[in-house]
């Protein structure tokens, strides 16, 4: 092949790999009070607008079922997915997908809870059944209380639970027992004879809700959805009337009152500002959170059979720690774009 053959192959391909690159990106997120403002980024125009200062398309879009919603992200339906820290550790990255905790948005301060039915405490729910996203962060959350309370996960009867159904089920049976998140929470709360033996509040900083994408993602992408993410919240945030619209017209997408989603915020411990968000991420106290939170997905056989210890996976913190095998970091912290937003600099 001549000179001139060789240039002209490589300019085609220079000019396919530039005529095929993705513009086209897919988030998902699922009815939780810490992400109900994507549905309000989404359907008010600001992805819109951060996407077209990126020169992409972003289409951010609600799957009713949590765990499915990771499980679509983890085969590659989408390129970023709303989870917390032990979901996005037990689902995607075990399952080999590289992955960056990009927006770290809230945790949990009372917003998920263990409700029962003829109950006072959580001793009173020996031999009883249990219904939760089995192995999802409710799980672990009941793991805790049980453990605070000198019990173990031998004294109950753990039973698989849809988050999509969970309420339903709960305000039908007059002897329930249950652990989920808001929205529905408040709902089981609300029947009658439930009471509240354990919440998050109990374990703060534990439970943490997180925008994922895959690590390799384009960084337009990356930093269209921190733009956009920091702008809703900002406006979330507010005083005037345009904020009062925007917290109404989430508390109708979760299916709620203006009411009820405000008093969900108030057990949610929101980042609402950029510089809040960099210091918990690059905390002593979230590297220990995961470190409890590996150690008992590896107990409860969630890193599969091919693990024989906690290490088998990498996780590197914003501050460059890694627990874990350094050879195969797949989970990833960084602070990285929510400086850029504090700085203005998106």
């Amino acid at each position: 092949m001549n000179i001139r053959k060789v240039i002209s192959v490589l300019a085609l391909l220079v000019f396919c790999s530039t005529a095929y690159a993705k513009d086209s990106f897919k988030f998902a997120w699922s009815h939780y009070t810490g992400w109900e403002p994507w549905a309000y980024a989404q359907d008010k125009g600001i992805v819109k607008k951060w996407a077209d200062k990126y020169g992409i398309e972003i289409k951010v879009e609600l799957v009713n079922d949590y765990i499915e919603s990771i499980n679509l992200y983890t085969t590659g339906e989408y390129d970023g997915v709303t989870a917390t820290n032990m979901d996005a550790l037990t689902i995607p990255v075990v399952g080999g997908v590289d992955t960056t905790a990009l927006i770290v948005g809230d945790y949990s301060n009372g917003n998920d809870g263990l409700v029962a039915r003829n109950a006072n405490s959580i001793k009173d729910l020996k031999n009883r059944e249990v219904r939760l996203v089995e192995l999802s962060v409710s799980h672990y959350m009941l793991s805790r209380a049980l453990d605070k309370n000198g019990m173990s996960e031998r004294d109950v009867k753990v039973v698989n639970q849809s988050d999509a159904d969970i309420a339903a089920v709960f305000i039908a049976d007059k002897n329930a027992v249950a652990v989920t998140w808001n929205p529905p929470l408040q709902k089981i709360q609300n029947a009658k004879g439930a009471k509240l033996l354990f919440d998050s509040s109990q374990i703060p900083g534990e439970i943490v809700d997180i925008a994922f994408v895959r690590t390799d993602s384009d960084e337009r992408f990356k930093k269209a959805l921190v733009g956009a993410w920091y702008e809703t919240l900002a406006l979330m945030n507010g005083k005037n009337k345009q904020s009062r619209n925007a917290l109404a017209y989430m508390a109708s997408v979760a299916g709620g009152t203006e009411a009820e989603f405000k008093a969900q915020l108030k057990t949610t411990a929101m980042f609402y500002k950029a510089r809040d968000a960099v210091k918990f991420t690059n905390s002593k106290s979230l590297t220990k959170t995961m470190d409890d939170v590996r150690n008992f997905s590896f107990d409860k056989g969630l890193f599969g059979n091919g693990a024989s210890s906690p290490d088998f996976v990498g996780i590197e913190m914003a501050n460059g720690e890694v627990l874990g095998d350094k050879s195969n970091i797949k989970m990833r912290f960084t602070s990285k774009y929510m400086e850029m937003a504090d700085k203005g600099q998106l």
